[in-house]
């Protein structure tokens, strides 16, 4: 498809070795994949289709999931053998080792499917032949996500185990009375309860055919288009370069769920224009990750972890889209807000475009791709299941590109769709069936209700710290490992002690999730902003307090979700006996509080803030994003006198000007 927009002028484009710098950081996100040519590449390139076809099929047919499970695993270790080498040096090169791990990975599971029901009927006696494939299958599944992640979410994976083993010896709460290798086996590779758990099967549904799906967008120009009529809508006015980020973030990142990913291709073509509209370099790196966290948080996909959310809570998938609603517009009505400000602040002009289309032309022309991409919720509302949803909106997605040439997807287009959609779920689900390990063992030796009565206890069981503390923990266990294991974490050893002190369930999972997606923007594993550093030649950490800087109001709105019953309806899910009018109270509250927030973080509202302003708008914002009336009370009164100063001061600077 042709370009619709192109930024004119001075340093219009990235240079190819920013943009390899940046994409290092994809790599870092998704793993570092060997690629290679000839037999092997097609060899590769078939595994990989014929992993997505089967997918496809279990979505229409009914697959066991005695099945499914066990051989969606088998997929991923053959494939993250064959294409993730065990070092970066041998990148391209694959080994003799590789090939033995990858055989093993398969008769692991073929142990599984070939022993039918008489092996899973043995989980409580594992005999030895099922001890020996268990310890290897286990020891497969950590080397496949050292490989593919790299070597914190291994750890932290047997951190977890040794605790299993070592429950005698252990301190106070802490103890348990431990376990042996087969009851470990007999959870972990022979029952429902561990590796082939929860976090498995959403991997195995939802999260993979989400991938096909976004894949299937992309080779059908979907994303080009999204990315162009995002230019072509929002350029050419003084807050255009920043507008544009923010529009097209939300278009090119909601069906892929991917913050690096959706940074870097936005950075690559944007951060020219937000360098003419007066960006500075870590600034404009700042709002190009604030743009790829939006990402994660919004809908159609929300990131893995929202299919997770939806399965640990027993829910539909819709209702979790349902959810996110309110707190995705208000995330995008801070970053709305903020580069309006950015555009005052550096006297913005409106930044030429080369137009190839106008915004109407292109959605004349290629209007479809509006359809690929509602399609899903369509399906949802009129009554399909999540999993039928996606299949028919990736069947509707192949049909519609086939309204033009250029986007049509024929033959090699469709393999190169099919073989990235599981290319790209392949780190996921080494990350899930890693954190399979995690979650039986929380449920084997009940830690999870152990780490929230100590929680609690820290607290002195007020919500208010129980929440802090919880969200503390989030962000400090999503440091280390990806988005998807910070919050299957997090769901089963830090929930509780929301929900023992009266928490909905939805409202304390949304909680964690919001925190553990905060992870994307935070030192040492600020991908997000270390990649927008890497395009805009800025400096990592200092385009890391930027991102925190756009972002940051809006992640303080989590805690209204738990602290206060009304709060709760900002997921548009108000609890028994809570009114629809406090919810409405609840929301303009917060979407205030966002606004002040937004103009504290700037230092400017109408004019540059005097220490006072800034100081009230900060205490305004935190005041009115705590569902409380005296809080609320406190909160319009500051905000009131910091904008009537704002715009008093503003009348005085606009008169000497003239």
């Amino acid at each position: 498809m042709a370009s619709g927009t192109e930024p004119t002028g001075q340093a219009a484009t990235v240079s190819d070795e920013r943009l390899r710098a940046a994409e290092r950081f994809i790599e870092e996100e998704e793993g570092a994949a060997s690629r290679f040519g000839g037999a092997l590449e097609a060899l590769i390139t078939a595994l990989l289709v014929v992993m997505s076809l089967f997918h496809l099929y279990a979505a229409v047919s009914i697959v066991p999931t005695l099945t499914l499970r066990p051989v969606h695993v088998g997929f991923m270790l053959l494939l993250v053998f064959l294409i993730f080498p065990a070092t970066p040096r041998l990148r391209n090169r694959l080994m003799w080792y590789d090939v033995v791990l990858a055989l093993l990975g398969v008769a692991t599971i073929v142990h599984i499917v070939w022993g039918g029901d008489d092996f899973w009927d043995r989980s409580t006696m594992p005999d030895r032949i099922d001890l020996v494939f268990g310890v290897v299958f286990v020891l497969l599944v950590l080397e496949a996500a050292r490989r593919s992640t790299g070597w914190i979410m291994p750890a932290v994976v047997l951190t977890f185990a040794a605790y299993a083993f070592l429950g005698p010896w252990l301190p106070g709460h802490w103890a348990h009375r431990g376990y042996d290798l087969a009851s470990m086996i007999g959870v972990m590779y022979m029952s429902l309860e561990g590796i082939f758990g929860t976090a498995i099967d959403v991997s195995a549904t939802l999260i993979i055919m989400f991938t096909i799906f976004g894949a299937f967008l992309q080779h059908s120009g979907a994303g080009k288009f999204f990315l162009d009529f995002s230019f072509a809508l929002m350029g050419g006015r003084r807050s255009g370069a920043g507008r544009t980020v923010v529009l097209s973030s939300f278009l090119l990142g909601g069906p892929s769920g991917s913050g690096v990913a959706t940074t870097v291709t936005i950075g690559t073509v944007a951060w020219p224009m937000l360098e003419r509209a007066g960006y500075d370099r870590n600034s404009a790196g700042g709002l190009l990750a604030a743009g790829g966290l939006g990402a994660i948080i919004s809908p159609p996909v929300l990131g893995a972890a929202a299919f997770l959310i939806a399965e640990f809570l027993k829910i539909s998938y819709l209702d979790v889209l349902q959810m996110a609603i309110i707190p995705t517009c208000l995330y995008y009505l801070s970053l709305f807000l903020m580069v309006e400000i950015d555009a005052r602040k550096y006297h913005s002009a409106a930044v030429e475009t080369r137009l190839a289309a106008t915004a109407g032309q292109l959605a004349r022309r290629f209007w479809f791709h509006f359809l690929s991409l509602v399609a899903i919720i369509g399906f949802m509302v009129y009554g399909f299941s999540p999993l039928m949803s996606v299949f028919w909106a990736t069947v509707t997605a192949f049909v519609v590109s086939f309204f033009t040439r250029e986007t049509a997807m024929w033959p090699k287009k469709l393999i190169a769709a099919l073989a990235d959609g599981s290319k790209q779920a392949l780190n996921v689900a080494a990350t899930c069936a890693a954190a399979g390990i995690i979650v039986g063992v929380v449920g084997k030796t009940g830690l999870g209700l152990k780490f929230s009565s100590i929680v609690i206890a820290y607290a002195g069981g007020s919500l208010l710290l129980t929440a802090i503390y919880t969200a503390l923990i989030v962000w400090i266990i999503g440091l280390a490992v990806p988005v998807t294991a910070s919050y299957i974490i997090c769901a089963v050893i830090a929930a509780p002690a929301l929900t023992k002190l009266g928490v909905p369930d939805f409202a304390a999972h949304m909680f964690i999730f919001y925190y553990a997606v905060l992870s994307e923007v935070s030192p040492p594993t600020a991908l997000s902003p270390f990649a927008a550093a890497a395009i805009t030649d800025g400096d990592p950490y200092k385009t890391t307090l930027q991102s925190w800087k756009y972002t940051l109001p809006a992640f303080l709105l989590p805690f209204v979700f738990v602290l206060e019953p009304a709060g709760a309806g900002l997921l548009l899910k108000a609890p028994a006996g809570v009114e629809w009018w406090s919810v409405a109270w609840v929301v303009a509250t917060a979407t205030a509080g966002i606004a002040a927030l937004a103009g504290g973080a700037q230092n400017w509202v109408l004019v540059r803030c005097l220490l006072w302003e800034r100081l009230a708008m900060i205490a305004a914002g935190l005041l009115l994003v705590y569902p409380h009336p005296l809080a609320d009370t406190a909160g319009l009164a500051l905000l009131g006198a910091a904008l009537l100063s704002q715009w008093l001061r503003s009348r005085v600077a606009g008169g000497a000007a003239a």
